[in-house]
């Protein structure tokens, strides 16, 4: 199966390699087979981010996130997940409890190829538009809180001017409602053309924010923020010793110490 994806869009497709990948390991951090169906179903040369260190920080990043939606499921178990950019990530093929809501939002190139693979039902809806737009929200108005929102690796490639539209229509929305997304410092920002993966590809970071306290003045009040290097414990258990070690020292970095992964409340 071939892929015809625009620039950004094509960039969904180093995670899903990195959790195939880290699913064909003996002893692997997540383990996602269909991850490896969908690897071996497209015509696309994968091999170019072989040996690089974002197949692995993929793989780490969306155990993060993992986390923080796990945990408001399990707080909520009948709540409404709005996952920004789905792409072709299999989150709630992985944390369904049987009750939740979920909302898979991706532009139309992204959703048709994600349609290939997944087939909607009464509790995971697909929705094709834009993050800019608004009419998706009214699609998630429909279905009962609360509400977590994830942009995973979604607003580094956006304008600010653009992010902070997003927070504060989702702030005045769904008040109170949780979002998760990921922010580049300057460091990132400036070396992306070196990044391991990114130089691959035609995508570019257009937003860099080195502290996401900044970002309170959007209507956001910030609970977690953490490196890849600083993983909740339950996730830390299933990092293999070697990687466990390294990950510190990996993490003094000025790009790896800026870019972080954050959890705030919508007020």
């Amino acid at each position: 199966m071939r892929v015809q994806l625009g620039a950004t869009q094509e960039t969904l497709l180093i995670p899903l390699y990195g959790r195939a990948v880290e699913t064909r390991k003996k002893r692997p951090m997540v383990a996602d087979p269909k991850a490896v169906e969908m690897v071996e179903a497209i015509d696309y040369d994968f091999g170019k981010f072989d040996g690089g260190r974002s197949l692995a920080g993929s793989v780490l990043r969306g155990m993060i996130f993992d986390h923080h939606v796990a945990q408001f499921l399990s707080d909520h178990p009948g709540g409404t997940v709005v996952e920004i950019g789905a792409g072709l990530n299999t989150r709630f093929d992985r944390l369904d409890n049987g009750r939740c809501h979920w909302i898979d939002l991706d532009l139309p190139d992204s959703m048709e190829l994600r349609r290939q693979f997944f087939t909607p039902s009464a509790r995971n809806q697909q929705v094709a538009g834009s993050v800019l737009d608004t009419d998706w929200l009214e699609i998630v108005e429909q279905h009962p809180g609360p509400y977590f929102f994830i942009a995973e690796a979604v607003f580094l490639y956006l304008q600010e001017d653009d992010v902070r539209g997003v927070v504060e229509q989702l702030g005045s929305t769904f008040r109170g409602s949780r979002i998760a997304f990921d922010t580049a410092g300057k460091a990132m920002v400036a070396t992306q053309r070196s990044h391991d993966a990114l130089k691959h590809l035609a995508a570019k970071f257009d937003w860099e924010c080195d502290d996401p306290r900044t970002l309170e003045p959007w209507g956001l009040r910030l609970l977690d923020s953490r490196t890849l290097a600083q993983q909740p414990a339950p996730a830390r258990k299933q990092i293999p010793l070697p990687l466990r070690l390294l990950l510190p020292i990996a993490g003094l970095s000025s790009r790896a110490k800026t870019y972080r992964m954050n959890l705030f409340t919508l007020r």
